[in-house]
């Protein structure tokens, strides 16, 4: 069983999590700038350490040298209290790193239904996972499918269909006020 959201661990980082496209670096970003928290975006951490692009970690070493990397980074980041993370589509579909998001943060997952994503991210969405797939909607909704139950476990979840990053950030801090966390 993992940690609660209690009043009392308000220390803790905020984990977003949700499929591509759902607005997590968005949100994040100003999710942290109204809590003065600062903010991490997880891929940006994977990239800093590597070296190199997404897409390159990828060519080289495929998902599985990318998920190693976003491990590590992901240890890091959930040791940073008062924190505002945004994660990468998959990091929260791995039981490890689900496992140490959901008892060492306070795990908020961003919603959208594939049609929301694809309008969001377009035809050539920088997504190693989506961009080379024959038919890219189908890719995203099993990809979607597969991930949902992650998702699910999140301690919040919000969707974001048809509204703008400023309304799901207001969303979340009445949310996260309803918690014990404010600014």
């Amino acid at each position: 069983m993992h940690a609660q959201w209690d009043n009392d661990q308000d220390e803790r980082p905020i984990v977003i999590v949700g499929f591509m496209g759902t607005g997590k670096t968005t949100v994040g970003r100003l999710l942290a700038g109204r809590l003065n928290w600062p903010f991490v975006d997880l891929d940006d951490r994977v990239v800093a350490r590597a070296g190199v692009s997404i897409l390159e970690i990828f060519r080289q070493g495929g998902e599985a040298a990318f998920r190693a990397l976003e491990l590590l980074a992901l240890d890091q980041a959930l040791g940073e209290p008062r924190t505002v993370i945004a994660t990468g589509g998959g990091a929260a579909c791995r039981q490890p790193n689900l496992d140490r998001m959901l008892a060492r943060g306070r795990v908020v997952a961003l919603l959208a239904d594939v049609d929301e994503v694809l309008r969001r991210t377009g035809p050539a969405s920088g997504r190693p996972l989506l961009d080379g797939a024959a038919d890219p909607a189908a890719a995203a909704r099993q990809l979607l499918a597969k991930r949902a139950p992650y998702y699910a476990r999140a301690h919040l979840k919000i969707d974001t269909v048809g509204k703008d990053p400023e309304d799901v950030v207001s969303e979340l801090e009445q949310a996260l006020a309803a918690k014990g966390v404010s600014s």
